[in-house]
């Protein structure tokens, strides 16, 4: 090749890429953009030896709001700040409404025949549609009222009777809302009661959480999952007590299908979806299947994460003496000489109604939303997502994020003074109950049960730390995978408030 062609042809290959890049462009042909993701070496090293959520928010101060973990064969979406939240459950809420499937709890929710883990559809739409008018609207949960108030003087009785000693109230708390949700769901406790099988449904409930759990997790990574699930029989485990629970859960439905049955006060779960059975509604072909689905997403979703707010609350204000000498003078101004609570008070419990808000921001029942599941390509926060992401929003980090919180780590209901940030899905800086389609529809259910209880707990009894017990060494630890529950458990002191005695003293 002589020189008057080398340097006729030379420059030309080398702009042979940025004419190739030109044309691309002009077709509207792009070169990916993935977000920051790190190395499956620091994923194992650093993920698994602490908790979840505080990996992923350390990841993110190093990464960016926007990450991309591989967690085995499934890439997952990270996002931590309220920004990309919005952006993933509003501008493109179409795109990430659908659920990944989650196998371990395929079985128990009769291949996703409930609403949460349901995928995103026209199924799902009637689904949601039957739970928004019919099992969780305003007035049913109104409905629901007389249940709370028992429940609520049921646990107080109980605490009474061991007041100025030691009590567990993890486990008073626990029963609290287990037999909320069941008496709302089933019509009663079921505490106590023999079924054919002689199984005890409180049990079965409560094991199948974390074998459900505990397999969705191993379902991504396929290999050493199914060797790990064989080795500790997990799969077995998670079918018998799938049998077990499907044979009570049957026999509830038979004795509300019972035409000799004696009708409660108010109309539960299980009587409303037999008569949707009846009726039909809608398009879907209502089946029993579909009836035990939903009483299990009513467990899974509404026993466990009222108490875990309830436990975190009492922990703050034992914690914090200041706010919970505020919160119980404002109960007791307002309830003044009554012996209780009722749920017409807690309109005027203005800063009751703060430190539960401040506890749901600080301490969320679950450190993340439920996954979701991208459906066609999308650019989020100017990176390229594709089809297959699960989707997690780190909503701990969002709500510890020093740019709208002043002092995040600190526990101070009065930040909510005249702020209008609230928890019903309209502000991303504070997504309790997630946003968007798949927003929790058991919210107002969830607020009424704590509110009402904690008001009570508050009224009833002064609470004091146990002996030895300080504020300085009052442990706060966290523990859990996704749900965010107190390590330790829950031991205070109550003294019984007597009004009498109290209005002396204050003479």
């Amino acid at each position: 090749m002589d020189l008057y062609t080398l340097c006729v042809w030379l420059p030309s290959l080398l702009l042979l890429p940025l004419i190739s890049q030109f044309i691309r462009n002009k077709r509207g042909v792009t070169r990916s953009r993935p977000p920051p993701s790190p190395s499956r070496l620091y994923i194992i090293a650093r993920m698994f030896g602490s908790l979840l959520h505080h990996s992923l928010t350390q990841l993110s101060k190093k990464l960016g709001p926007v990450m991309l973990l591989k967690l085995g064969s499934v890439p997952v979406l990270v996002v931590s700040s309220a920004e990309v939240a919005r952006e993933v459950l509003k501008t493109h809420d179409h795109v990430f409404c659908n659920r990944p499937v989650l196998e371990g709890f395929r079985k128990h929710l009769y291949n996703f025949k409930d609403v949460a883990l349901s995928p995103y559809g026209e199924y799902w739409r009637q689904m949601r549609k039957i739970c928004v008018l019919e099992l969780l609207s305003a007035k049913k949960v109104h409905s629901f009222r007389s249940v709370r108030v028992q429940e609520v003087e049921n646990m107080i009785k109980s605490i009474s009777l061991t007041s100025s000693c030691v009590v567990n109230l993890d486990e008073k708390l626990n029963l609290f809302t287990h037999t909320v949700i069941l008496r709302i769901a089933l019509g009663r406790s079921y505490e106590g009661k023999e079924f054919e099988s002689g199984g005890n449904l409180s049990e079965l409930l409560n094991g199948a959480i974390g074998m459900m759990g505990a397999f969705s997790v191993l379902s991504l990574f396929p290999y050493i999952g199914r060797v790990i699930a064989l080795f500790t029989r997990l799969q077995q485990k998670l079918d018998n007590n799938f049998n077990e629970l499907d044979a009570l859960l049957q026999q509830v439905v038979d004795e509300h299908s019972d035409p000799d049955r004696q009708t409660g006060e108010y109309e539960d779960i299980v009587d409303v979806l037999l008569r949707l059975e009846k009726e039909q509604f809608g398009e879907i072909r209502f089946t029993k299947d579909h009836i035990k689905a939903i009483l299990m997403d009513m467990y899974l979703a509404g026993s466990s994460s009222s108490s875990i707010v309830l436990i975190w609350t009492m922990a703050e204000l034992a914690k914090n003496p200041r706010v919970m000498k505020k919160v119980q003078e404002e109960v007791r101004r307002c309830v003044g000489k009554k012996e209780k609570v009722d749920e017409n008070d807690l309109d005027h419990l203005h800063y009751l109604k703060m430190v539960v808000k401040e506890s749901l921001r600080i301490h969320p029942s679950g450190s993340v939303l439920i996954p979701r599941e991208c459906m066609s390509h999308c650019i989020i926060n100017g990176y390229d997502i594709y089809p297959k992401t699960w989707v997690l929003i780190n909503i701990w980090a969002i709500a510890r994020d020093p740019v709208p919180w002043k002092n995040p780590e600190e526990f101070l209901p009065e930040r909510f003074i005249d702020c209008p940030i609230d928890y019903k899905g309209k502000d991303f800086e504070f997504l309790p109950f997630g946003a968007g389609r798949r927003g929790c529809p058991g919210m107002s259910l969830g607020v009424a049960i704590i509110e009402l209880a904690l008001a009570n707990l508050l009224y009833s009894f002064n609470w004091e730390l146990p002996p030895g017990i300080s504020t300085e060494n009052f442990d706060m630890e966290e523990t859990g995978v996704f749900s965010l529950e107190k390590k330790s458990k829950l031991q205070l002191v109550p003294i019984k408030y007597e009004w009498e005695l109290e209005e002396k003293n204050f003479m």
